[in-house]
Order: structure tokens, then sequence, then C-alpha cells
């Protein structure tokens, strides 16, 4: 215990060395502890909503745009598509589809999207309720709970929705039926949480309010009424659903994209960008290895005398030598662990900014196991950057040391 406050007191005599080395030893661990985490962090949200959905259906444009408005709520819809047209795909027995989920996107309440849905969307999250009832007529609303949380939501409070997605009160439906909160949710941990959930019918009956028609409309319901999107299940997975995709993309106004290929493809773009970052953090690493190598072994010969009047006082090679190693593993253990709370500290910043922006939750504060393998190797460098100055210090001749 002495061995080690003497190193420390050695380190501490030499701030501006001791910040360098601890500043190095910090961002290259920060770095990769931070790649860690921030790729867990988004892929397990990401996984977490897959939901089993198999297949999502919706307008022609960007297959990925598609999958992260539909599935995530994280991009603007790439249109809308006829509900007569996605009638098909949504009629009891289908031979190749177990359950098809229609969404009807574009309004939201104070940044958080109203999603107009039927009972098959509480399914296929396995979503309860915490209070109240279900959504059961036109403009009942079933909150989320991350979105019931963070807006104060009460059971039979009211409000007008706001055309589109963003939070603006010029493009507020003032002349349009009002929204009733009639449930909220229990959290589920999946995209749920954030969402607002009414009948399909409500959004057409908003709509057809703000534009003068609803009894055109009305009258006409299986020629003009539009879904955004539709969330699509497998009964079977053969040949027939295999090609599935490739039929209605090529053979209809419909665009169906694949929820695991596409994540895969940004899994992929998100791979090269953390690989690199990655691949940076470890070269400085092994710079910050670099740089304890050098900061001891110059001190050196400065700590000769030093070194000599220790053995002198009865420590043996050996305690020199360790006493050199300590220092490097000092500087590793608190290098490390100063990087571990930067990166955990970014996180936990990430996520402020992610949640006001996407309104997912994310928990800085989850330690992985990758993170204690990384915390070992960050000390391995330490000790193995000051074996060669610690056996050099091993080796001081006291005699010529002290007379000389």
């Amino acid at each position: 215990m002495y061995s080690l406050w003497l190193s420390w007191k050695h380190l501490v005599y030499k701030p501006a060395q001791l910040t360098l080395n601890l500043v190095l030893l910090a961002l290259s661990t920060g770095l990769i502890a931070g790649v860690f985490l921030f790729d867990r962090m988004i892929t397990e949200r990401l996984d977490r909503n897959l939901a089993g959905i198999d297949l999502v259906i919706g307008a022609k444009g960007s297959p990925l745009q598609l999958i992260l408005s539909g599935m995530y709520h994280l991009d603007v819809p790439t249109g809308n598509i006829s509900l007569q047209t996605a009638k098909p795909f949504l009629r009891p027995g289908h031979p190749l589809i177990s359950r098809a989920v229609p969404l009807s996107l574009g309004d939201s309440y104070q940044g958080y999207r109203i999603v107009g849905t039927d009972t098959a969307f509480y399914a296929l999250y396995d979503l309860e309720l915490a209070v109240g009832s279900q959504q059961k007529a036109a403009m009942d609303i079933v909150a989320g709970a991350g979105v019931a949380r963070a807006l104060g939501l009460t059971i039979g409070q009211t409000f007008q929705s706001v055309h589109g997605l963003d939070d603006n009160e010029d493009l507020i439906h003032e002349d349009g039926p009002g929204f009733r909160i009639v449930g909220i949710l229990q959290p589920s941990g999946s995209v749920a949480d954030q969402l607002l959930l009414t009948p399909l019918e409500s959004v057409w009956l908003v709509h057809d309010h703000g534009h003068g028609d609803h009894d055109h409309a009305a009258e006409d319901e299986a020629e003009d009424r539009e879904i955004t999107t539709l969330l699509i299940q497998y009964k079977v997975r053969n040949h027939l659903t295999l090609n599935l995709p490739r039929n209605i993309n090529e053979n209809t106004d419909l665009m169906a994209a694949s929820p695991a290929m596409e994540m895969n493809r940004l899994y992929a773009l998100m791979g090269a960008g953390t690989e690199l970052l990655r691949i940076l953090a470890w070269i400085i690493l092994a710079v910050s290895g670099l740089s304890i190598f050098v900061s001891l072994y110059s001190s050196l010969q400065a700590r000769r005398y030093e070194l000599a009047l220790l053995r002198m006082m009865g420590s043996s090679p050996g305690g020199v030598f360790r006493l050199i190693v300590q220092e490097g593993f000092l500087l590793a253990f608190f290098g490390g662990l100063l990087g571990l709370l930067f990166a955990h500290t970014g996180l936990w910043l990430t996520g402020r900014f992610l949640e006001e922006e996407w309104h997912y939750a994310f928990d800085a504060w989850v330690f992985l196991p990758e993170e204690f393998w990384l915390f070992l190797a960050v000390l391995g460098f330490g000790i193995i950057a000051a074996l060669f100055p610690a056996w050099q210090a091993r080796k001081v001749d006291i005699a010529s040391t002290l007379i000389g």
C-alpha cells in the first residue's frame, strides 16, 4: 500500500504530464466504450420494434423511408395509398398473411404522432392498458406511456391535432373535431410508448372536415379513403411470401419493403462509421500507451538518485520494479475510469437529444460486458508500457549513482 502511495505521489508531482496521459487514455477509452454503447443502444431499440413484422406496404418511394416512417415513426411517410388498393391484404383468410395492420399517419399533437389504426396494432406490440379503455369510437385517443408522461395527459382530456409532424400552431385543425383521451397504455418498451393511437375513422373525419367535403366522402367512402402504411405478418414462409414483395413492387402502384433487409442495410452503413471510430480509438489508445512509456522512461534519469536511495534504504530490485509498474497501472486505472464515465455521460447527453427529436427513451447508465474487457485491456496497456522503464529502474547501480 505504501508503494502505491509513493507511485501516486510521483505521478501528481508532474501534473502536466499526468493530465496529458489521463486525457489520452480517457479519450481513447471513452471513444471505444461510446461506440459499443451507442451501437447497442440504437440496434436494441430498432430490433425491439421489429415486432415480428415481415413486410411493410406503402406508397412508392424510398424503402428505408417507408420502414422508418411506418414502423419506427422517425421519418415522414412516402405518401398515402388507397384503402381500396390495400383491401386485398386486409381480407380475412388470406393464404399468406396472418395479420395486416393499417396505419394512417400525418397528424400530431405537441410533436407526438397521432396514428390512426385498428385493434390489431395492440396485438402486434402486446399492448396493455394502464388506465381507461381501448379506443372504441372516432376521435378516441389511447396514449402511449411515454407521451402521456411527457405531456401530462389524463383521461377525458381533449385537444385539437396539428396537420403534419411538427409542433406548428399555424397548422392546428381548429375547425375539426377534437380528440379525447380515453386510455393510457402501460409502458411496453416499444415505439407505441411514444404514439397517440386512434381509430382510422378519426384521421379521415379530421381531414374530411378540414376539406369541407365530408358529405361527399361519406357517399364515396370506398373510392376516397386512404391509409399510409400496412404492417404485414406472414402466416407461412415459403416461395410465395419470398416473391410477394417483388410482385407488389413490379405489378402494383404500391411499394413493399422488408424490415429485416432494410435494417441490415442501415446497420451496414452505420457499421462502416462505427468501425472507423473504433479503429481511431484503438490508435489513440496505442498512442496513450506510448505516452506512458515515454513519460516513465524519460523520468528515470531524474529519478535515478531517488531510486538508489530507495535501494539503499532496503528496497529490493523487485520493489523498485513494482513501483514503476504501479505508476503505469494507476495511470491506466484512472484514465480508463474517466473514459467510461465520459462515454456514459456523452451517451446520456446524446440520449436526451434523441429523446427530444425522436421521443425515444434511452438508458445511458447500463454497463455492457464489453466495457469490462475494455477496462482490462486499458490496464494491460498501462502495465505493458511501464515494463521496460521498470526493468531499467530495477538495474539502477546504487554505488555509482550515489557517488557520481
